[in-house]
């Protein structure tokens, strides 16, 4: 159990979750396929690839190369899509698509964090745009998510301004400890994915949710605990009043500080660099 509070005159400390099979329990992303086909920003065929996308995703053999895919093949399909659209499509369906996937052993595991006096913090691969509005219903502090390029008119451009993934979620969390005072030695972190070993090593106590069978290994030679989450409620029905309002710490993606999107903004030109050298 978590409920020991905090030592108030110690450092702070924080909680970090990925979201997608950590706290929920499919892609938030692809989750909201249907909703952006029924606001008319994509055709039927969209709907179907990204529904095998969910399931690849689901079965646990999305790899590196295939999340580089699944990034690329994203990034281009919301060329154009207007942002503030998108916004409303998610908020229109946040309760009835997410509220239902959220896992109960993740919602007790955040309680128990704020019980503690910890901040949690959600680290998410996934769009800002989607990943906020989850970060608000669960009632996280601070959001760390992927950030698109929007144009002067409002709309997607395609291109992506900081990517949380990898390594970059280690450096936004080191950033965070900076400009927050987290003590990284005393906080916590939850992942699925192998890709997440940086954001967990950063911590003094890692956790392995759910995990794919690469992360699985990795946790099992550096003894971390593994967890398996398998239980999704709707937040109302194990507590009504589970929702906290918006904390004033969460804004968009304010978690992340400039000098983690820069060393995010980086690495991701450095990455394309590299691919198109070898291309």
């Amino acid at each position: 159990m978590l409920c020991r509070v905090e030592n108030r005159f110690l450092p702070r400390t924080a909680a970090f979750f990925d979201l997608d099979k950590t706290v929920i329990a499919k892609s938030s992303t692809l989750t909201f396929s249907k909703s952006f086909y029924h606001g008319g920003l994509i055709n039927r065929r969209a709907v179907l690839r990204t529904a095998y996308t969910q399931f690849v995703f689901l079965a646990g053999g999305a790899d590196h190369d295939q999340m580089e895919r699944m990034r690329e093949y994203l990034s281009a399909l919301c060329k154009g899509w207007n942002v503030q659209q998108v916004k409303e499509l998610v908020a229109e369906t946040l309760h009835e698509l997410i509220d239902p996937i959220i896992y109960d052993e993740a919602a007790t595991l955040i309680e128990e964090h704020h019980t503690a006096g910890r901040d949690v913090v959600i680290v998410s691969t996934s769009g800002a745009e989607v990943v906020e509005p989850i970060g608000e219903l669960l009632g996280a502090d601070r959001v760390v998510a992927t950030r698109m390029v929007v144009g002067d008119d409002g709309c997607y451009t395609g291109e992506v301004e900081y990517y949380a993934y990898g390594p970059t979620k280690a450096e936004a969390i080191k950033a965070l400890a900076a400009s927050e005072g987290y003590d990284l030695a005393r906080c916590y972190a939850y992942s699925d994915s192998a890709t997440d070993v940086p954001m967990l090593e950063s911590v003094g106590h890692p956790h392995a949710v759910n995990p794919d069978r690469a992360l699985r290994r990795e946790a099992a030679l550096r003894e971390w605990p593994i967890l398996t989450f398998d239980r999704p409620v709707r937040l109302k029905q194990r507590l009504s009043a589970f929702s906290l309002p918006p904390r004033p710490a969460l804004m968009a993606a304010a978690a992340v500080s400039a000098a983690a999107l820069t060393a995010g903004a980086v690495w991701y030109a450095a990455r394309r660099r590299a691919g198109t050298a070898s291309a």
